[in-house]
C-alpha cells in the first residue's frame, strides 16, 4: 500500500472527525442540534489548530480562541469549558480513529511481519493525513496537568502495545529472532513519531512518507530476521 493508495481508500474530514466527536461521549458539549454543533466544531478545532500553529496553544486565551472562530464565550463554553477539554477531546478522537482503522485492515492479516509492515504503513500514512492532528496533541501536553499528560501516555502506550503483540506473535511462532518485544515496540514508535514531530527535516531531504515507511519497514525486517 502506499499513500496514495491509502488517501483514495481512506477518506477522513475534519467534517466527519467532528461528527464523532458530537456523538460521542462528550460531556463538556452541551449542543443538542447535530448541524449547528458540528459546523461549530469544525470552526473550534481549525482555531486551535492555527493558532498552535503560529504561536503555541499554551499562550492561546479562551477569549483569542473566540476571536479566531467567530464566537462568543458563552457559545464556546457550550462546547468546553478550559482549554484543556478541548485537548482531552482531541487526544481521544485521534485514538478512536487510530483504532478504528488498526482493526480494520490487520484484522484479516496473520503472519507477523505481514501485520508489522502494514501497522507501520497505516500509522504513519495517517499522521501524515492528520499531521497537524497528531503534531498538536503531542507537542501541547507538555504544558497541561498531569490528568492530560496521563491521557497522551496511554494514546502513546496503545499505540506502542499493537508493535509489542505483533512482535509478540513472531517471537512466540519463531518466526522472528527472540527479542524484547515492549523495548522493539518502544523503538519502532520512537521512528513513527520522528516523522510527524520533524517532518521539516525529511520534506528538506526530499523524503517522502512512503520512503520513510520503507526504512523503517526494512529496519524491521533486518532486526528481526531469525537468521540476521
Amino acid at each position: 500500500m502506499t499513500f496514495d493508495e491509502f488517501n483514495q481508500q481512506m477518506i477522513i474530514s475534519l467534517e466527519d472527525i467532528c461528527w464523532e466527536i458530537f456523538h460521542g461521549d462528550n460531556a463538556t458539549i452541551k449542543v443538542k442540534n447535530p448541524k449547528i454543533g458540528i459546523k461549530k466544531l469544525i470552526k473550534i478545532i481549525e482555531a486551535a489548530l492555527k493558532i498552535s500553529n503560529e504561536k503555541g496553544f499554551h499562550a492561546m486565551g479562551l477569549r483569542e480562541l473566540c476571536k479566531e472562530c467567530g464566537m462568543s464565550m458563552g457559545g464556546l463554553y457550550a462546547y468546553i469549558d478550559t482549554k484543556e477539554d478541548l485537548l482531552k477531546i482531541m487526544h481521544d478522537q485521534g485514538r478512536r480513529v487510530l483504532k478504528s482503522l488498526i482493526a480494520q485492515k490487520l484484522i484479516f492479516i496473520d503472519h507477523p511481519q505481514d501485520k508489522l509492515d502494514l501497522a507501520i504503513r497505516l500509522h504513519l500514512f495517517l499522521s501524515e493525513k492528520m499531521q497537524p492532528w497528531f503534531y498538536f496533541s503531542y507537542m501541547e501536553t507538555r504544558f497541561f496537568s498531569q490528568d492530560v499528560k496521563k491521557i497522551s501516555m496511554s494514546n502513546e502506550l496503545y499505540t506502542e502495545s499493537i508493535f509489542k503483540e505483533i512482535v509478540e506473535q513472531g517471537c512466540q511462532n519463531n518466526l522472528f529472532k527472540q527479542v524484547d518485544p515492549l523495548f522493539t515496540a518502544s523503538i519502532i514508535k520512537a521512528m513513527l513519531q520522528d516523522w510527524y514531530l520533524k517532518r521539516w527535516k525529511y520534506k528538506n531531504r526530499n523524503i517522502s512518507v512512503d520512503q520513510y515507511a520503507d526504512f523503517v519497514i526494512d529496519w524491521t525486517h533486518s532486526f528481526l530476521n531469525p537468521a540476521s
